[in-house]
């Protein structure tokens, strides 16, 4: 689950992200709001948590501009004011959900999950988790993956290193990352070495799907197309 976490206070942004990390997240990080404009209209995301007092763009200017963009996309917003006005201002602008800070993790945990929920029972919403790259068809929900329609066997975790490579597209994916998204998969210990192996799997499954894994020395992995 890719989520973008728009915070600019550093200590609360790097607990939120380990813990968030920790529960089964990919977490991207947006410590302005001008940041969390250009990543939410650019890479594609399950759920967004915005906080509204950001600086350089405010938060309630970055939802309504990506809310013309993006009408489906879960955004939860953070508050420290809690009065009436701002909550009605932060739902007013399209947030499907408010917490006050401070908050409790456990609380924010549940209403995203409440609000992926909620996403995947919309119809509109469960077709902006299904998409084409080349001759790879991808739907998250279902869990299914084809190449000119004939199904993909993926093992879990090439599902969710497949999963992962497709929402950052075009922007190396490091081992670090790819070790926190399998996080939640006590199954194998995630060393380098079997990232590795089932890089070179998942890479031989998708060679006629127009699209590669480059490996780029030093930082991680890239999807990119074959043309």
């Amino acid at each position: 689950m890719n989520l973008l976490l728009a915070e600019d206070d550093a200590i609360l942004s790097d607990a939120l992200s380990a813990q968030l990390r920790a529960v089964g997240f990919a977490v991207e990080h947006a410590p302005n709001g001008a940041v969390a404009e250009f990543l939410l209209l650019k890479q594609a995301f399950d759920v967004a948590v915005l906080d509204l007092g950001l600086p350089m763009v405010d938060g309630l200017t970055v939802l309504k501009r990506v809310r013309l963009a993006k009408p489906d996309l879960p955004v939860l917003v953070l508050t420290a004011a809690d009065s009436l006005e701002s909550r009605v201002a932060g739902l007013n602008a399209g947030a499907d959900d408010y917490l006050t800070k401070p908050f409790d993790f456990p609380e924010l945990e549940a209403r995203l999950r409440a609000l992926l929920r909620r996403a995947r029972s919309n119809p509109t919403a469960g077709a902006a988790n299904a998409a084409q790259w080349g001759k790879l068809s991808f739907e998250r929900d279902t869990r299914r993956a084809s190449i000119d329609g004939e199904p993909l066997d993926l093992s879990p975790r090439e599902w969710m290193l497949l999963d992962l490579l497709l929402g950052q597209r075009d922007k190396v994916v490091t081992k670090e990352q790819i070790a926190t998204a399998w996080g939640s998969d006590p199954s194998e210990a995630a060393s380098p070495g079997s990232i590795e192996v089932y890089i070179h799997r998942l890479r031989r499954k998708l060679e006629t799907s127009g699209l590669a894994i480059r490996t780029v020395r030093g930082l991680g992995y890239l999807l990119e197309s074959n043309d």
